[in-house]
């Protein structure tokens, strides 16, 4: 399979050496480190399928190429949400195939499936709040994560008493509080804290390499190809 990779960054760079240890061609390279590629290059005819992990002011920019050239899309920036409906809609229209997620790691994948269960549990005996704290590395520039998020949504969905999110201690009973934290070069590390009078029930994973979002990026890059639609991880996964 061929390969197009947009941004060469850490991500980009383990993409590429599962890729290639996977038997996969690397179709182009585009990144300011590769200044002769340009994604108006790539389509059908070269490339099999893009995989995205670029910056939140470029990202939504990206996947619209993409689609509009006819290039099966898997997208892992975060900060671009505000544009997803958009997407969706130009997928549909160009019959396109676009994968997002906020995070490819199958084991944080499972985290959300369990987190949605065990906020149902929770809410259904009542008596506890809830919060979710992030950690990452400090070349982070989203805040909060995008993984943050989709685990408050899943939060929210069943905790019907909260309304939003905050980014800081909740203020009041309708929020619930993402704590985000940026700390050396730590990879990726989400709680999600149930508290009561009584006791504390935490949910937890830790990355502790990139390894994991590079095989589950290259696993739904190895997925899409012929499919038209929007999918995720549970797609995938079969959750």
């Amino acid at each position: 399979m061929n390969i197009l990779l947009i941004g060469y960054g850490k991500m980009g760079r383990a993409i590429e050496a599962l890729a290639l240890s996977r038997g996969h061609r690397i179709a182009g390279i585009i990144d300011p480190s590769h200044p002769d590629a340009k994604l108006e290059q790539f389509g059908p005819h070269n490339a099999d399928v893009a995989i995205e992990f670029t910056h939140p002011d470029a990202a939504f920019a990206n996947v619209q190429a993409c689609l509009r050239q006819g290039l099966p899309v898997v997208c892992g920036s975060t900060g671009w949400l505000h544009h997803f409906g958009e997407a969706r809609t130009l997928a549909k229209e160009k019959g396109g195939a676009l994968f997002y997620a906020s995070n490819y790691s199958v084991g944080v994948n499972l985290f959300f499936h369990f987190n949605e269960y065990i906020a149902a549990k929770m809410h259904q005996f009542g008596g506890y709040d809830v919060q979710v704290r992030e950690i990452h590395h400090v070349h982070k520039v989203d805040q909060p994560s995008g993984t943050a998020l989709t685990t408050a949504e899943g939060i929210m969905r069943h905790y019907s008493e909260k309304k939003k999110w905050r980014n800081d201690p909740a203020q009041a009973p309708d929020e619930l509080a993402i704590i985000s934290e940026r700390l050396a070069e730590t990879v990726g590390t989400h709680v999600v804290t149930y508290s009561s009078p009584v006791d504390v029930l935490e949910l937890k994973h830790e990355a502790l390499s990139r390894e994991g979002f590079a095989h589950g990026a290259v696993l739904a890059a190895e997925w899409l190809p012929g499919k038209q639609g929007v999918f995720g991880m549970k797609d995938l996964l079969g959750l």
